[in-house]
């Protein structure tokens, strides 16, 4: 029964033949793929420009396609035409060739230097390519290809596609493709042979001709003759006697400040190594008919000297070591560490034994001590040494990261007036420092404000600069910490004893700078206020205008008092203001005793008087008066009004600012949060209500926004009940509104001068919290707030570099650099990987500017006297830095061509000279030695030989059409490989 069960089973199984296959299907897929992109039909298209696919843009679609469950990438190649080019021409003849079929006899774009392989062997212009899509399948069988070259047949035929179809076989990396060309009764084979080892034949022009012929098999006799392009490569590796003129920096002159370039307050740049690794010339023979030369393995006629076109492209060293580069690269290293400075230079860098005092600044409180050492010895330096001494007691000398000199030279570096101290002993902070004067304004200076970096001449640029060189040369992390560490304890110094910080702008923080900048500044102006303090100069105090901090432009052009402001202050002579502070973190009792008398005594005369001190005048004495306002007088008493000395408002810095916004808007948008919000932000109106109530008693509101904000007073003119114009005036309306802040706040101010005022800035806290800020920094985060000014530096020392080689691509990569920059550092916190985008932009461009210097060195540019020849050489190194093959004029006979000729000579006579040793030994004559080396060939051996062999024959009968035939060759050390374009009538054969 079992037997007779299975043919019986095999009558069921029926075959659909009507169902379409897995390579039908896969046929149709192409199809599909040619139709969408509308590539069926005749394609037409003008003759091709000359060197059009080199200055031609290339642009390619991809699509997907499937073969049962294998992957096909299928991506079309094409130059991009004008639009004009296939819409405007006339309908081409019936018997025309395929445009592709034309391309392959056109010899204005033989040797692209940069194309696609198949541009470059078959001198296509567009082409379609089906390859696997993954890197690592590959179509290796016979059977396999041969299918996939039948899909492509049926797909050309089916669509009446006229674009060349290839198919990727082999390994990607062999480059090995198989296509397909079909047109109206005509076809063209792309085939190709690739091998390690080349026959012997193979290696000459007559052998590469025989086995064309033998592949067209042309029936006439005689053959038709064949067109030739031939084009030798020699490869220059050797540059003997040039050698490369950037020398690695001299570290030890460092401190001596013999540095060939590379001194504190300067970055390096150049490449440490040749930027050009290799030089090519290649010499070609564009248009040459089978018989006028002879090339076998015998002789060759193929001379490079005598070629009439030569070309040359430069191999560039991959990655060259460039110090600019180099230096930008540690220091961004740095903005990744971790450890703190006390992690890095150890804890007990800050501990002393119990006998010492605790506090390591103590140290440097010395210098107001007595001391039998003469003044001038005793500089901020010396001081910062001595407290470095202790903190060696427990690392050791030999341990510290910086030695004594290169510190010194830093600090020297970095604080100039340590230096410029006059024998008898007057203070640094006295003179101007020359730092502090911004220089002209341009737009390299102005570049701090778009990175948001610091001034070129600040000295946290300087310090950016000292940073990053340290980094490099002076034990990385550790030196850097170390001189933080330094720099810290010189703050604290300059602090404690009133010498102002060189290399900072007067005023405020300026908000365009690195928040470190800012900080300094910040620590400058609490220098500033608490110097003023401390010696009672009244001229030394900047004292302003409310009209300012009130934001009313029109006070200083309707009175004409104000404009004195400034020149009258400067002649009052007197204690300040902040002479009389009570400040919780520093105590003057003697100054306290007296102001406790006169706050005494005034309240003691407010008690007494009227109680409405507004309305009516009460018998004060008039304190903190500047100068009169005009010609305004006190509306009630008549008196003139005075300018009071008001405070100056708190120099904020941009996370001060911040935090108070964020402070502010957690007040909420209740009545009482709003209240509590314009209370906070009206301490500066109520201190200078104060200053002006103590400046003129007897005053009203209406005097005060007279003077401060007079837009708020509105005079009209009215006539009286005599019939007289008089001027009255009023507040304004929101100046009525009830619960008005100024109101509520003239009403609880009270007449007190501004230098008995509490502070709005309180210089003591400020600068401890600065102080304590720097203290803490890690090095990564000193890394993180001083890039923005090692990037600005990077820049500028581009800039300066590329004035001096003149190179149009280079500025244009700088422009780029600036314009990105500027968008990335502005903002807190950019990204690492922005970040890393900008150095390797500045890499890039230093790079260039060392192969144009290496190239200027190599083709003797400065050295060259005619001033013509020097212009054509100089119009040659730019050309073979921006383009990827330059023509050399008048081949070998012109002034490049002599150059490389003599370098090949050089390079040649160099290899084939025997070593020093040998030639002592070796006997002979001085005409033996002369005749051996004249013997020496002018170039070496021919590193890629590229033959194009085309010619127009019938095929494969005689009475078939003439169609084009060609084939490519190229041979070099490893690899050998020819590949042809064969085509056939397909209707005469």
């Amino acid at each position: 029964m079992a037997a007779d069960s299975e043919p019986e089973s095999e009558v069921f199984e029926i075959t659909d033949f009507t169902t379409a296959s897995e390579w039908e299907r896969f046929i149709s897929k192409i199809e599909e793929v040619l139709n969408d992109w509308k590539l069926i039909g005749i394609s037409s298209g003008k003759p091709l420009e000359k060197g059009i696919y080199t200055t031609g843009a290339w642009e390619e679609k991809s699509d997907e396609i499937s073969f049962a469950d294998f992957k096909f990438s299928v991506t079309h190649h094409y130059l991009v035409q004008e639009p004009s080019d296939r819409d405007g021409k006339e309908e081409p003849a019936e018997d025309a060739l395929p445009l592709p079929m034309q391309d392959l006899l056109c010899m204005n774009n033989d040797f692209p230097p940069r194309a696609h392989c198949l541009v470059r062997w078959y001198g296509l212009r567009e082409f379609v390519v089906i390859a696997p899509a993954a890197n690592n399948d590959a179509v290796l069988s016979e059977s396999k290809c041969n299918l996939l070259l039948s899909s492509v047949s049926i797909a050309l035929g089916n669509t009446g596609c006229q674009v060349p179809l290839f198919v990727q076989i082999h390994q990607k990396w062999r480059r090995m493709y198989v296509g397909e060309c079909q047109g109206p009764g005509v076809r063209t084979d792309f085939e190709m042979v690739h091998l390690r080892k080349v026959p012997n034949q193979y290696t000459h022009l007559s052998g590469l001709l025989d086995i064309f012929k033998s592949k067209i098999g042309c029936p006439l006799m005689p053959l038709p003759p064949v067109s030739m392009a031939i084009r030798l490569t020699y490869v220059l590796q050797d540059w003997q006697q040039y050698f490369w003129p950037q020398q690695p920096p001299d570290i030890d002159a460092l401190v001596g400040g013999e540095v060939g370039g590379l001194e504190f307050g300067k970055l390096p740049f150049g490449a440490c190594e040749d930027p050009i690794s290799e030089l090519h010339l290649a010499t070609t023979w564009p248009h040459l008919t089978e018989g006028i030369i002879v090339d076998n393995d015998v002789y060759s006629d193929l001379d490079p000297i005598q070629a009439p076109q030569w070309s040359v492209r430069i191999r560039k060293a991959d990655n060259p070591q460039c110090l600019l580069g180099d230096f930008l690269n540690e220091f961004f290293k740095l903005c990744r560490r971790k450890e703190s400075t006390d992690e890095i230079l150890g804890r007990s860098a800050f501990e002393e034994d119990g006998k010492e005092v605790a506090d390591i600044t103590h140290a440097l409180s010395k210098l107001t001590e007595p001391a039998p050492v003469p003044i001038h010895k005793l500089s901020v330096t010396n001081m910062v040494h001595s407290a470095k001494k202790k903190i060696r007691k427990h690392r050791g000398v030999d341990e510290s990261p910086l030695n004594n000199e290169v510190l010194n030279t830093i600090l020297l570096f970095l604080f100039p007036d340590a230096a410029e101290k006059l024998a008898d002993g007057v203070e640094s902070g006295t003179s101007p420092s020359a730092g502090n004067n911004p220089p002209p304004e341009n737009e390299d200076y102005n570049l701090f404000s778009q990175f948001k970096s610091a001034p070129s001449d600040s000295l946290t640029y300087k310090l950016a600069l000292c940073l990053c060189m340290i980094n490099f040369y002076h034990g990385g992390v550790k030196g850097v910490a170390h001189l933080w560490q330094e720099f810290v304890l010189e703050m604290r110094y300059r602090w404690e004893n009133n010498y102002l910080i060189p290399g900072l702008a007067n005023g405020p923080p300026d908000l365009r700078c690195c928040l470190l900048h800012q900080k300094l500044q910040m620590l400058n102006c609490c220098i500033e206020r608490k110097k003023a303090r401390d010696e009672g100069k009244r001229g030394s105090v900047s004292d302003r205008s409310p009209g300012v901090s009130s934001g009313d432009a029109g006070k200083g052009a309707d009175h004409s008092g104000d404009n004195a402001k400034e020149t009258d202050k400067e002649k009052e002579v007197g204690k300040s203001w902040e002479s009389w502070s009570d400040s919780e973190e520093e105590f003057f009792e003697c100054l306290s005793d007296t102001e406790d008398l006169k706050g005494n005594g005034q309240e003691n005369l407010k008690k007494g008087g009227a109680k409405e001190g507004s309305k009516e005048p009460v018998n004060l004495k008039p304190e903190g008066r500047l100068h009169p306002h005009g010609k305004l007088t006190l509306l009630h008493p008549g008196e003139p009004l005075y300018i009071p000395i008001t405070q100056e408002p708190a120099p904020m810095t941009e996370d001060l600012l911040e935090e108070q916004s964020e402070v502010l808007a957690k007040l909420g948008t209740s009545a009482e949060g709003a209240h509590l919000r314009a209370r906070m932000q009206s301490a500066c109106l109520l201190s200078d209500m104060e200053s002006f109530k103590a400046a003129n008693p007897g005053c009203c509101l209406e005097d005060f926004v007279r003077w401060y904000s007079p837009r708020d007073y509105i005079e009209e003119e009215v006539v009286d009940e005599k019939g007289n114009v008089v001027i009255k005036g009023e507040l304004s309306a929101r100046m009525k509104i009830p619960s008005n802040m100024w109101v509520e706040a003239w009403e609880t101010a009270k007449p007190v001068p501004a230098r008995r005022q509490k502070r709005l800035f309180d210089d003591t806290r400020e600068a401890e919290k600065v102080l304590h800020y720097l203290a803490v920094q890690k090095p990564a985060d000193l890394a993180r707030h001083l890039l923005s000014c090692i990037i600005h530096a990077a820049v500028l020392k581009v800039k300066e570099e590329e004035v001096l080689e003149d190179i149009s691509s280079v500025k244009k990569i700088i422009k780029q650099i600036i314009s990105h920059s500027s968008k990335v550092l502005r903002f807190p916190n950019p990204e690492d990987k922005k970040l890393e985008e900008i150095i390797a932009q500045i890499m890039s461009v230093e790079a260039i500017i060392a192969r144009a210097r290496s190239l200027k060195a190599k083709f003797g540019v400065e050295k060259c006297e005619n001033e013509e020849e020097k212009e054509d050489l100089q119009r040659f190194v730019n050309c073979l830095l921006e383009q990827p093959e330059v023509s050399v004029l008048g081949a070998g006979r012109g002034p490049a061509g002599s150059v490389i000729h003599k370098l090949f000579v050089n390079a040649q006579r160099v290899s084939a000279m025997p070593p020093l040793d040998e030639e002592l030994r070796r006997s002979g004559s001085s005409d033996e030695r002369r005749l051996n080396t004249g013997a020496v060939p002018d170039f070496p051996p021919p590193t890629g030989r590229e033959v194009i062999l085309r010619t127009t024959v019938p095929r494969p009968a005689p009475y078939s059409k003439p169609l084009p035939q060609r084939m490519y060759s190229v041979l070099t050390k490893e690899d050998f490989r020819l590949a042809g374009a064969f085509s056939a009538d397909t209707t005469f054969f």
